[in-house]
């Protein structure tokens, strides 16, 4: 699907790497502020919070898609790319591509928000739409691959999707030790597919990392009690995370994990709303349901907290009447 260079940072197969995150962070610093790094205070400990959603897009997803993007050859570029998405990674990789002058096709679910629908397309991507049950998101998008010969950039397995959101960790940890911190020595992440767990464990070596994810939506937490990938269970059950319904990890990212020993949590509804209205009354934030799994890990007490654990924001993107009756419930 895309050529073979005998640039071995180019060569889609490889794995992921620590220098490879430091290469990307230095290529979002050259292009965007710094996210805040911000504390809230959580039964007597200060707990350190990651505002990814105040990205451009919202969300987190804009680092590796422009890591990605950016490493391109001219041939790649002229083929256009092909992004598989529930919503956030799609805007992510719209808004690069439309920087870039780069033709984006997003295969997004049919019942993916409206709001997440409509700000891809507006950024200018063309949108497939997939029934996220029935069909398979990959093999969507690998007959659009074999029909445009253009370049697949994964949701999150990807070695510089995985490296870019990675970029976040470089960050913060700059952040924490300009405020005169030893840190993070345990960071708590939003889960998905496991491109921002992934990177997270390779931006911050030293630190524990704990993998959130929504009940019924835990494949990664199960992967890695059982040592091995599985698969989500049941493609239909409900969730209000929509920015974290991915069908199981792949071999790239669940490679990092289990190399650093990471484990997995998972949280209910009910806990992940709590999270977004303390968010909201505290840190002054819209976050997504999907962005406040890992601070709802620690408001629920699933997992704890040290002095100098960091805690992913990783979304904002909801809509405005769900927001509002979930902070006012």
């Amino acid at each position: 699907m895309t050529e073979q260079s005998p640039d071995p940072l180019l060569d889609p197969t490889r794995a992921p790497t620590r220098a490879g995150v430091e290469r990307a962070a230095a290529k979002v610093a050259a292009l965007l502020p710094q996210t805040p790094l911000l504390p809230l205070d959580i039964d007597g400990r200060t707990i350190w919070c990651k505002a990814e959603c105040l990205q451009p897009v919202g969300a987190f997803k804009i680092r590796g898609a422009w890591h990605r993007l950016t490493d391109l050859t001219p041939a790649e570029v002229a083929r256009g790319v092909v992004g598989v998405s529930s919503g956030n990674h799609a805007q992510g990789v719209a808004w690069a591509a439309k920087r870039l002058g780069i033709k984006a096709t997003i295969v997004m679910p049919s019942n993916a928000p409206a709001m997440k629908l409509a700000a891809t397309r507006k950024l200018g991507a063309e949108v497939v739409l997939y029934d996220r049950v029935a069909e398979s998101r990959d093999a969507v998008a690998a007959e659009l691959l074999a029909q445009s010969g253009g370049t697949l950039v994964h949701a999150y397995g990807d070695p510089w999707i995985i490296e870019g959101q990675g970029s976040a960790g470089i960050e913060a940890a700059a952040q924490m030790k300009a405020r005169g911190l030893d840190g993070p020595d345990k960071v708590i992440a939003c889960c998905g597919g496991g491109g921002l767990t992934a990177g997270l464990a390779l931006a911050c070596p030293e630190a524990e990392i704990v993998a959130v994810e929504p009940e019924g939506w835990d494949d990664v937490t199960r992967s890695l009690a059982a040592g091995e990938i599985l698969s989500v269970d049941d493609m239909a059950y409900p969730t209000e995370c929509d920015a974290l319904q991915t069908p199981e990890t792949w071999p790239i990212n669940f490679a990092v994990l289990r190399a650093r020993g990471v484990t997995g949590a998972v949280v209910t509804r009910g806990e992940v709303r709590d999270a977004m209205r303390l968010a909201f009354e505290r840190l002054h934030l819209v976050v997504e349901p999907g962005g406040a799994v890992a601070l709802a890990a620690v408001l629920a007490g699933k997992v704890s907290a040290t002095d100098a654990t960091l805690v992913t924001l990783s979304g904002g993107n909801v809509d405005p009447l769900k927001f509002a009756e979930i902070i006012t419930e």
